[in-house]
């Protein structure tokens, strides 16, 4: 008998107990999550009653895998440009929410006696919430395109880096035992850094491959190239000591920008779902009843603290923010839970040894708890808000209204800002790319030429030769680039701002020869360096056009893979009508939906549900301002503006009907083809007057007339006699109705 490496029979063990739970689960309607933890739990050696894995150690190894293609995902579903669109209120409910909870969980780790670093991790734990659980949850309530879940989908987004950046400190304070607001802020500093660097290089040369590699790449080979570069930003990360999440993470997320990454997403997602079994079976596996048991106690009121704490956190940053009153009660109430983010936090304790064995399994019993109890809070929102919102005394409403109305109507921006955020955005980004290239260049590229020139001064030459041509466009753009556009001018000309912004300017060319004498005297000796520096200048001075041309094709190929996806329709801004409850919202149009076909003259949807559509996207095309005539397409994507009442009605009129579900089985499409007659239905009668759709569930998708071929017909088409008329439709209910 051949021997089978325990390896292949405990995968075998979780992928079977997976499948087997999660299809009772499903059955149940209940999360699949949680059919993942029961079935880790099932196989786990605190469960005797099942065959159990032999070796947990290999199990393990397979669940950081698992982390690193799942965070790899959940970077190829973020965008920073998203992140770039989320706004104000996203971002502040965001922050409150962290922070807030950061101290709420901190002070109750405390309260039971717990140490400082079990304190710390709970407190971020409890300070992220679940990407996977709150999106599942609406679209199982059917309520994604709501106002308040605009809001909650922004904060996820907020979240999801802000996560990232608690990893890395996290890690930062595990290692040195110690809160160092010293070290704390150069941890910050360098993550900055290092995503600042990742990021735009990344944009810069990844769509580039991938666009010279297109004519190449089949799904196999682009699924491989995207692993690969996943891999290969899990060891730059763990080189520059950070986390291999973190890697995974801003792969996915600079993959998420190519126009490929939706293909991307795609092939990944089979993976994904493997390793994401995996990974949740292992923390099912580590779930000990026993100290479920003991710490009962704790569970209880960190779940309470949980629900109670992200409602008051989140709500009240979305209150600040300007949401009313109702929006802000439903955004907190979605937002009670902790997720897969709370899992890798707790497992980067346990791994780096710094936290108790009790945190772990306290934090998979309250996940799933608020796992189960989240479509319920979602659901409980709506009669909460508005009983809270019906108790308060008119005047506080009153208030509440005028307020949010003054914060979302807030929308100029002074040339000031325009200016300090060109100044601040273009400093930092070169600053980076500056010191990345001396770097780069005085570690290893100036060792490799003295060993090859033997130490000889050439050596030393050929460095800078190749650094300061690496460097000529980020100085170019340092001292010159956005320094005199509009707004410069404008407060140049301004007496208040006049001496600010000349030092301003006069700040950046002393950052950039700054830069040049530290690369030019790590390489020279003092009298050496000095000549060089004037050499180098001179020639910049000197040529000075050609770097600004090369620094314009730089830019210009950043922007063009950068946006190359363009601007889609769930990435705009969706402001609301202050203060009333109309916002922006979009709707996907299903295949099956009863409106395909149509147009918005015959759907009459201001009229049914007082809804109006703004704009449509189909694939490329974007359609702003449709006609009356525009027609509903399979897959159409609605920007539309109108309260939650009416986008809850429109909603219900573009599901489709489950009688039209039932029948799929029964129905089956055909290419017909009708010869009119005088005698027949349609002789004499226009396209519109036969209702073809109605009577015959028909589309007219051609006639010939005298052998010519007439495609899509225009609706006052008239049959006439000897007419081929083809119809896509159901074989039966077309002749019954024609012939």
């Amino acid at each position: 008998m051949i021997h089978l490496p325990n390896l292949i029979v405990d995968l075998g063990l979780i992928l079977g107990a997976a499948a087997v739970i999660t299809l009772i689960f499903k059955y149940l309607k209940q999360p699949v999550v949680l059919g993942y933890l029961m079935a880790g739990f099932l196989v786990g050696p605190h469960f005797k009653l099942f065959p159990t894995i032999v070796e947990v150690e290999n199990v393990q190894v397979w669940a950081e895998i698992g982390v690193i293609i799942l965070l790899f995902s959940l970077g190829l579903e973020f965008s920073f440009k998203k992140l770039m669109k989320v706004g104000g209120s996203a971002s502040v409910s965001a922050m409150s929410e962290i922070i807030i909870m950061l101290f709420i969980g901190y002070f109750t780790g405390q309260a039971f006696g717990w140490s400082s670093m079990d304190s710390i991790f709970l407190g971020a734990i409890l300070s992220v919430s679940s990407t996977t659980i709150i999106i599942r949850a609406f679209e199982e309530i059917g309520i994604k395109g709501q106002q308040f879940a605009s809001l909650v989908f922004g904060v996820l987004i907020v979240e999801d880096l802000a996560t990232i950046v608690l990893l890395v400190l996290l890690s930062t304070l595990a290692v040195s035992q110690q809160f160092e607001g010293t070290e704390m802020l150069f941890s910050i500093m360098k993550l900055g850094f290092f995503l600042t660097l990742w990021f735009i290089g990344g944009i810069f040369f990844i769509p580039t491959l991938l666009k010279r590699l297109k004519p190449l790449l089949s799904n196999e080979m682009l699924l491989i190239i995207s692993l690969s570069l996943c891999l290969l930003m899990v060891y730059l990360a763990s080189s520059a000591g950070f986390s291999p999440a973190l890697g995974a993470f801003i792969m996915g997320s600079i993959l998420a920008e190519t126009n490929q990454g939706i293909k991307i997403e795609h092939l990944v997602s089979p993976i994904k779902d493997l390793f994401g079994a995996v990974f949740f079976v292992s923390v099912g596996m580590l779930i000990d009843p026993q100290i479920l048991v003991e710490y009962w106690f704790p569970v209880t009121i960190i779940l309470i603290i949980t629900i109670v704490g992200k409602l008051f956190s989140s709500g009240l940053g979305a209150l600040l923010s300007g949401q009313t009153l109702k929006t802000s009660i439903q955004t907190g109430l979605s937002l009670a839970q902790i997720g897969e983010f709370s899992f890798i936090i707790a497992t980067l304790g346990m791994t780096l040894g710094v936290t108790s064995s009790f945190l772990y399994p306290i934090t998979v019993a309250v996940s799933a708890i608020t796992t189960f109890t989240t479509p319920y809070m979602i659901k409980f929102s709506f009669p909460f808000s508005n009983k809270v919102v019906a108790m308060l005394p008119q005047k506080w409403k009153d208030s509440l209204a005028r307020y949010s109305a003054a914060t979302q109507s807030v929308s100029a921006t002074s040339n000031w800002r325009v200016f300090l955020r060109k100044y601040i955005t273009n400093t930092v980004i070169h600053t980076i790319f500056s010191i990345a290239v001396i770097i780069l260049s005085t570690k290893y590229i100036y060792p490799f030429f003295q060993e090859q020139s033997e130490g000889k001064i050439w050596g030393a030459i050929v460095t800078i030769f190749i650094t300061i041509i690496a460097l000529s466009p980020f100085f170019y753009a340092l001292s010159f680039r956005n320094l005199y556009d509009e707004e410069a001018q404008k407060l140049s000309r301004h007496k208040n701002y006049r001496n600010i912004v000349y030092v301003m300017r006069a700040f950046r060319h002393l950052l950039a020869l700054a830069l040049l004498i530290v690369m030019l005297n790590s390489l020279l000796s003092i009298q050496a360096a000095i000549i060089a520096f004037v050499l180098v200048v001179i020639t910049l001075v000197v040529f000075r056009k050609q770097i600004k041309k090369y620094y314009i094709k730089i830019e210009e190929r950043f922007l063009v893979n950068f946006n190359k996806n363009g601007v889609d329709v769930e990435e705009k801004e969706t402001p609301m009508l202050a203060p009333w409850d109309a916002h922006f919202t979009e709707i996907v149009v299903k295949p099956e939906s009863s409106v395909v076909g149509k147009t918005l003259e015959e759907l009459k949807w201001r009229e049914r549900a007082g809804i109006n559509v703004a704009s449509i996207s189909r694939g490329d095309l974007n359609i702003h301002l449709p006609a009356r005539d525009t027609i509903i397409y399979p897959g159409d994507k609605l920007y539309i503006i109108g309260t939650d009442t009416q986008i809850k009605k429109i909603n219900s009129i573009l599901r489709p009907e489950k009688s039209v579900g039932e029948s799929d089985s029964l129905y089956k499409p055909s290419l017909e083809k009708i010869l009119v007659q005088k005698d027949s239905y349609l002789y004499g009668r226009s396209l519109k007057e036969s209702n073809l759709r109605d009577i015959a569930e028909g589309i007219v998708v051609g006639i010939e007339r005298n052998g010519q071929r007439i495609v899509n017909p225009e609706s006052n088409w008239i049959f006439d006699e000897n007419d081929l008329v083809w119809i896509v439709g159901d074989h039966k209910k077309i002749l019954s109705a024609l012939q």
